[in-house]
């Protein structure tokens, strides 16, 4: 994802005990303006970049088995996942497992020129510097040689690390809310690895990250027939506890891991309500996890000692610490999402259907993060709104019964588009908006300009809230206001996702502040897959000039701001990079 930025400093400011006053002072501190830029060490250390893997030295590694696109488990039609048809629910093993993670967080290739050499990812991160790790705790299972406990996924080896022993019949219990067959899938961020690079801004980057690993893993998941939810019922020292994240003794002084969210996977089957809880006549699933029984866990043997990543850290941003800490969900919340009578996701609506469908597997693999646009691509109608539908979360439904990988998502949206139209034939270019909740459109009509059109965009859905804003030439301002690069005029269209954010922040918590950029990122994931199966290309954009974002449009103070732009169009390739397989690098 492309982003970009020189270094300015800024005077300090008296620090409020408000949490909310906290993060959004954060925000404040941490925006681009035209006339300076967010604080940032102004240059790249290269002596200093911190290593891209990290390893738990004296941890067991238990490789997983690299799997061939046509060895089972086969990938389904990629829309496949957002249609009626039941996809084959796969066993737990350790194929279906090492699939998983292939689709979710592995190498999706390595590039090179001259003598350097560098890896991809299947989930998408901020200039390449993936500062997310993800984790598995497994029960017992018949299906698996591997012993219950705490594992971390090493992508450069293919591997799961064995960080805790945890007993048998504790994870039986902790996990016995959940359908049978249920693991648990956690995520944490390494701040200091966006830091180096990207300084005070990091931290809204690292949450982009989150969202979008936690849109791989759903997407990941749903290639193999299983099921996603994420646990954020569950607070903040829970998921230190259960991840390892609280063990300070493993971990650099200045390279913890932030404990960012847990998820619940399980396989979809004849589920009927065994071992769960019965409200009425339907299954409920527990958002939150028995904090009692994770403490006990918590109390294993632990095995490794993390690799340090880097040796000198130069710059400590403080302030990315500060809005840690503010940020941190510290109450459990007892929330519950019903399994309903449905156990398959299915579309609001019959989606436009890909001509020739490639496979999903094929999809996730090739996607990259687009360097540049050739600045006369165009997509179809029909494609441009295909992609808005697939944003869409459809807020009336439950959770479980929204189209993937929105099932995952627990709340209502609260992220809306601002779009760019460039190059969509058959619609004017202009500024057009995505109500992505339609309840809110007086809501957010107020925030905004009142002398916006606010016209429904012609030729759309009838039930999707697309609304055309001011016609014209929008390449030049969108270039403008995303720091200048011309990747988002060059485009088809671009936009920025506006979150609800100071009333949202004051209403549900400081805790709040990461799970917007959850969102979107989210988004982005969806959207970057959108792309390729259009056979064209996307990136995201963390750069961007906050405040004259907001101006397009006239947003009244603090009642939205914009996370995140993202931008998709024609892609130029650098025929100077030589493509390398993903895991050429290993013997097996």
């Amino acid at each position: 994802m492309s982003t970009k930025k020189p270094n300015t400093a800024l005077p300090t400011e008296p620090v409020s005990t408000d949490l909310v006053d906290r993060v959004i002072l954060y925000h404040v501190r941490t925006k681009h303006h035209f006339n300076r830029y967010a604080r940032a060490l102004g240059y790249l250390d290269w002596t200093n970049q911190p290593d891209p893997f990290r390893r738990f030295e004296g941890a067991q590694l238990i490789p997983l088995p690299i799997l061939k696109p046509d060895e089972a488990p086969l990938s389904p039609p990629y829309d496949a996942i957002y249609q009626k048809e039941r996809i084959a629910c796969q066993t737990l093993s350790l194929q279906s497992l090492s699939r998983f993670f292939e689709l979710a967080l592995a190498l999706s290739a390595w590039k090179k020129s001259g003598e350097s050499e560098w890896a991809l990812r299947i989930n998408p991160s901020s200039g390449n510097l993936h500062p997310t790790e993800g984790y598995l705790v497994m029960p017992q299972s018949d299906g698996l040689n591997l012993k219950p406990g705490l594992y971390h996924y090493a992508p450069k080896e293919h591997g799961l690390e064995f960080r805790a022993e945890f007993p048998a019949e504790q994870i039986i219990r902790l996990l016995a809310p959940f359908p049978p067959g249920a693991f648990l899938f956690g995520l944490t961020s390494v701040h200091w690895r966006e830091a180096w690079k990207y300084g005070e801004r990091a931290f809204r980057y690292c949450n982009h990250d989150v969202g979008h690993a936690i849109g791989s893993a759903r997407i990941a998941t749903a290639t193999l027939g299983w099921s996603m939810a994420l646990l954020d019922g569950v607070d903040h020292n829970t998921v230190a506890l259960l991840l390892g994240a609280s063990r300070t003794e493993d971990f650099a002084a200045v390279e913890p891991e932030h404990p960012d969210c847990l998820a619940v996977i399980w396989p979809l089957s004849d589920v009927r309500g065994e071992g769960l809880r019965v409200g009425g006549s339907k299954a409920e699933i527990p958002l939150f996890l028995d904090a009692a029984l994770v403490k006990d866990l918590s109390n294993a043997t632990w095995y490794g000692k993390a690799n340090r990543l880097s040796q000198d850290h130069g710059v400590h941003w403080d302030i990315i610490d500060e809005a840690a800490a503010a940020s941190c969900k510290t109450q459990a919340e007892k929330s519950t999402v019903s399994l309903g009578t449905a156990l398959y996701q299915t579309p609001p609506r019959p989606l436009p259907v890909t001509p020739h469908p490639p496979l999903a597997g094929q999809l996730i693999r090739q996607r990259r993060s687009a360097v540049s646009f050739d600045g006369k691509t165009s997509i179809s109608k029909s494609t441009f709104f295909r992609m808005m539908q697939l944003v869409m979360p459809r807020s009336d439904r439950p959770q479980l019964d929204r189209p993937i990988p929105w099932d995952v998502w627990p709340y209502e949206p609260a992220i809306h588009a601002m779009l760019f139209v460039h190059r969509v034939e058959g619609l004017t270019p202009g500024l057009y908006f995505l109500v992505r909740d339609p309840q809110k459109l007086s809501y957010i009509q107020n925030c905004m300009n009142a002398e916006l059109t606010w016209a429904p965009a012609p030729g759309c859905p009838e039930d999707l809230p697309l609304y055309w804003l001011l016609e014209g030439d929008a390449k030049k301002l969108a270039a403008q206001v995303s720091c200048h690069q011309d990747i988002a005029g060059d485009s088809a269209f671009s936009l920025g996702m506006l979150a609800e954010f100071e009333g949202h922040l004051r209403e549900r918590g400081a805790w709040w502040y990461p799970r917007l950029f959850w969102e979107a990122g989210l988004l982005g994931q969806v959207l970057y897959l959108e792309a390729e199966a259009a056979g064209v290309r996307a990136t995201g954009i963390g750069c961007f000039f906050d405040d004259p974002v907001h101006e397009i449009v006239g947003i009244k103070e603090r009642s939205f701001q914009s996370l995140y732009h993202f931008t998709v169009g024609g892609p130029v390739e650098d025929g100077r990079l030589m493509t390398l397989p993903p895991y050429h690098h290993l013997n097996r």
